[in-house]
């Protein structure tokens, strides 16, 4: 808030168009003129040549036949625009932190870098014994379900590019060594939309792993739960599943993902 000695400085046409603006609320989505007048402490001219202003500029958009007003498309896209600013790193925690809560189980989001996944953010469920991986560590991501679910963005060149060689590094036990192999599997994801690693990557440990998509509609990060199982119970999968497609779709709303909208 604007100390008194600021007041000076106000645009007195802006904060009026503000003041209209804020008018609407949940309990007042459609208005008529004279519902916004009586809303706003501004005489009707100038009341009027604020509305007017509004609806040009596509902050306002009138219903003809009712002859009411509602917000118009650029209020949400100034929204949007702030919302795609933010790192998905901080508007995702507390979603993470609320899928947490919802599934009781450790919940994590990642995003690729290369042929690794990072882990951005986590919060443990209460009395976890899983192991958990710290903000900043790095895994293979062909290793993982994670990384799978991070790799459904790329093209068969751009896959290519990033495993040269029809052998995949790493020389593991049980680990995934065939290119082609991994393709099948990423492809396989891609059109299920969700990964459920069971002991995938680590026995004993399953991982339920939805995509997050930007403005631009590409995979910009995942968001998954630990489910300390070998399998995840039959009973509970659907459920925990519907906890992380939420948590993964709210936050792709938060960076400009319309893809629900549209």
């Amino acid at each position: 808030m604007a100390n008194e000695q600021d007041v000076k400085y106000l645009v007195p046409g802006l904060e009026r168009g503000l003041q209209m603006l804020l008018a609407f609320s949940e309990q007042h989505r459609d208005l008529t003129f004279s519902e916004m007048h009586r809303l706003v402490d501004m005489p009707k001219a100038t009341a009027y040549r604020v509305v007017q202003t509004l609806e040009y500029m596509g902050f306002l958009e009138r219903n003809p036949r009712s002859n009411t007003f509602s917000l118009g498309m650029n209020v949400l896209r100034l929204g949007f625009e702030y919302m795609a600013s933010l790192d998905v790193a901080q508007v995702g925690q507390p979603v993470i932190e609320q899928l947490r809560d919802s599934s009781q189980c450790s919940s994590h989001l990642a995003i690729r870098d290369g042929r690794d996944i990072i882990y951005i953010a986590r919060v443990s469920a209460a009395g976890s014994r899983v192991n958990q991986v710290s903000i900043g560590t790095r895994l293979p991501v062909h290793c993982t379900s994670l990384g799978r679910m991070l790799l459904t963005d790329l093209s068969r060149t751009e896959f290519e590019h990033l495993f040269p060689d029809e052998r995949l590094p790493g020389s593991a036990a049980g680990q995934l060594h065939d290119r082609e192999a991994l393709w099948q599997m990423v492809q396989q994801d891609k059109a299920r939309g969700y990964v459920i690693g069971e002991s995938f990557y680590r026995h004993g440990i399953s991982s339920i792993v939805c995509p997050v998509y930007d403005r631009s509609g590409r995979v910009a990060a995942v968001v998954s739960i630990l489910v300390p199982a070998e399998e995840v119970p039959e009973g509970d999968r659907e459920r925990l599943l519907t906890d992380v497609q939420t948590a993964a779709e709210k936050i792709s709303g938060f960076l400009g993902h319309l893809a629900k909208a549209s």
